[in-house]
């Protein structure tokens, strides 16, 4: 809800201009800037006015309190909002979501007919409100007293109504808006999304939850891509490339070609099976280069020895940073023993959007 309290109004930077005509008045009665400069110039003036605000808010004993209510909730965190803070409850809601806290989001006026019974005893609830007194929220109270919820109140102060009848009070104190009319939820939603985000975060720092946990809520992204493990991603089986040092450089080559995928390289192993080199097409075109292609030689005395490898349980990122870093196209999968167990093509991870 808007703020009703005095709110400072941020004036835009004057030049000295003919009036503008009828068409070009805003509906507050200014006219549009000219320049670019004082377009930039307001914008500023926004941002530095919800810096501000976050920067002025103290969090109490009463945020750790709230935190280990969510450590310790039994069911999920509800966390519900109207209007502008309602979507900034969405989020909240989202980001404890996708780091390990079981949460959903309740539209108040939705609750009101019907979805209340998404609520249940051992949740806690959070409701979002800057004044306190948003008519959609406050009905719910009753209702929510009765199914034994704990409610959180993230909200101006703690005399008004929400704050009342509520077990928690996060109070964000007087925050004045960044709208020239002083209406418009700017700096207090602002504040709201850094309290919500502060929450999120604490709890996610006081529980184990890691990178492995996160690409599982994560599968679409590209963070939860990054996140995935090598195994999943490599070429194994028979897209495996694989070839014995002592046999012919014409071997490693029809190996290249005939295994599916064509990879653009192989792994070169010795007579356990063990890595101890890679070839690849830049080898090839390089031998071709200088004239020094015979396909007869073995392939051990052209290959790269020493190869870069990767685990099949390391992260695909990781393994993103070694070819980046190697500047390589190709690094080989190894397991405990040391044998080639897969092999990661840089357009494996292009494909997946890694890179």
């Amino acid at each position: 809800m808007a703020n009703r309290t005095r709110a400072r109004v941020v004036r835009l930077p004057r030049r000295r201009t003919k009036t503008p005509s009828r068409s070009r008045a805003t509906r507050v009665g200014r006219s549009i800037p000219e320049r670019p400069a004082d377009l930039v110039e307001y914008g500023r003036t926004v941002v530095a006015a919800e810096a501000r605000a976050i920067a002025a808010l103290r969090l109490d004993d009463g945020f750790a309190e709230a935190v280990r209510w969510i450590l310790g909730c039994k069911g999920r965190v509800v966390v519900t909002g109207m209007g502008k803070p309602g979507f900034v409850a969405q989020k909240i809601s989202a980001t404890l979501a996708s780091t390990g806290t079981p949460s959903l989001f309740v539209h108040p006026a939705e609750a009101a007919h019907g979805d209340l019974g998404r609520i249940a005893r051992d949740d806690v609830l959070i409701a979002l409100s800057n004044s306190g007194e948003t008519e959609e929220i406050l009905r719910l109270l009753p209702a929510l007293k009765k199914i034994g919820a704990r409610i959180v109140a993230v909200t101006r102060d703690r005399s008004n109504t929400l704050a009342r009848g509520s077990d928690l009070v996060l109070a964000i104190g007087d925050v004045e808006e960044a709208c020239p009319m002083g209406l418009a939820p700017t700096a207090s939603t602002a504040v709201l999304l850094a309290v919500g985000d502060a929450l999120a975060m604490a709890t996610l720092a006081s529980r184990p939850f890691d990178r492995e946990e996160y690409a599982l809520f994560h599968p679409g992204g590209k963070l939860g891509r990054g996140l995935m493990k090598v195994h999943e991603l490599m070429r194994g089986a028979e897209a495996n490339p694989l070839v014995r040092e002592d046999q012919p450089l014409a071997a490693a080559v029809a190996v290249m070609t005939q295994t599916p995928g064509r990879p653009g390289a192989t792994a070169v192993v010795d007579a356990a099976g063990k890595l101890v080199g890679i070839f690849t097409d830049g080898d090839l075109r390089r031998l071709v280069e200088h004239g020094e292609a015979d396909f007869t030689r073995p392939v051990s005395s052209v290959m790269g020895r020493n190869p870069r490898t990767i685990r099949p349980d390391a992260l695909v990122v990781d393994a993103a940073h070694v070819l980046r870093q190697a500047r390589i196209d190709q690094v080989p999968v190894v397991d405990d023993d040391g044998r080639p167990v897969g092999l990661l093509d840089v357009q494996d991870l292009l494909a997946a959007k890694i890179l």
